[in-house]
């Protein structure tokens, strides 16, 4: 019988031998932990895009720019006189300066007495109609991505849910009636709008067929603005505050009915 074969132990083979830790620098502290994580840089950036960051960030720019037009006074530009200007660039260049100051909280009766003056009733209500629609696209695009996520869990009261329903709804027609009736603020609708589930459609298009009648209006009031007594001037004028009156009493008529619902 032969003998057992004794196998000697097995011995791991040597690895390279570890570096020693190096020595921080004088003056320099180690980066603390939770900066060192792989996900630090994660949740700094969640943090950032967060709803409520982007509501804050939304309320910081219609603060900045309602405060550039209280400090800028754009109403001196009726009593100081318009420079005139002519051609279609001309008339392009105003509709978007229009678009940027009404997303800026800039009044637009100012906007549209200003386009009358500059271009004449047709291609003043043109370039006013075309930055209506421009500044109303700003103002819902920034609602929807900055403001949307946050306030839409807090509608609570009932009449906040019900123009909610509406405007989710039947985006295109209440859209269409808040613009042909100015009882609603310009600014006040378009973020109304956004952070309801209206979409981006509807809304442009209500917002482009709705304010003609009223921008018309100062369109035509600002181009007959040297001659107050002329019969254009006085029917413009008495249009503007008819609707601006009904516009009032339809607004607080469906205010009252919103909380009926």
């Amino acid at each position: 019988m032969s003998a057992p074969t004794i196998r000697s132990p097995r011995h791991p083979r040597p690895g390279p031998a570890a570096e020693p830790p190096q020595p921080v620098p004088a003056g320099l502290a180690p980066a603390p932990p939770h900066l060192t994580t792989p996900g630090a840089a994660g949740r700094w950036a969640r943090g950032l895009l967060s709803p409520w960051a982007r509501l804050a960030l939304l309320l910081v720019l219609l603060s900045a720019a309602a405060v550039t037009v209280v400090l800028a006074e754009p109403q001196q530009l009726l009593t100081e006189g318009w420079p005139r200007a002519s051609g279609g660039a001309a008339v392009v260049l105003f509709a978007l300066a229009y678009g940027v100051c009404t997303a800026a909280l800039v009044p637009r009766p100012i906007l549209n007495l200003a386009a009358g003056a500059l271009f004449g009733a047709p291609f003043g209500l043109a370039a006013a109609v075309a930055g209506t629609v421009i500044g109303a696209g700003i103002a819902f695009g920034l609602g929807r991505v900055l403001g949307q996520d946050a306030l839409r869990p807090l509608l609570r009261a009932r009449w906040l849910v019900a123009a909610d329903r509406q405007f989710s709804r039947h985006g295109f027609r209440s859209m269409l009636a808040v613009r042909l009736f100015p009882g609603v603020p310009f600014a006040a609708a378009n973020y109304c709008a956004a952070v309801s589930r209206m979409g981006w459609a509807p809304f442009l298009i209500a917002t482009g067929l709705g304010c003609i009648p009223n921008t018309a209006a100062y369109a035509i009031a600002g181009s007959r603005a040297a001659t107050p007594a002329s019969p254009a001037f006085l029917i413009a004028a008495g249009f503007i505050a008819v609707t601006g009156i009904a516009g009032a009493a339809v607004a607080w008529r469906k205010r009252g009915r919103l909380r009926r619902r």
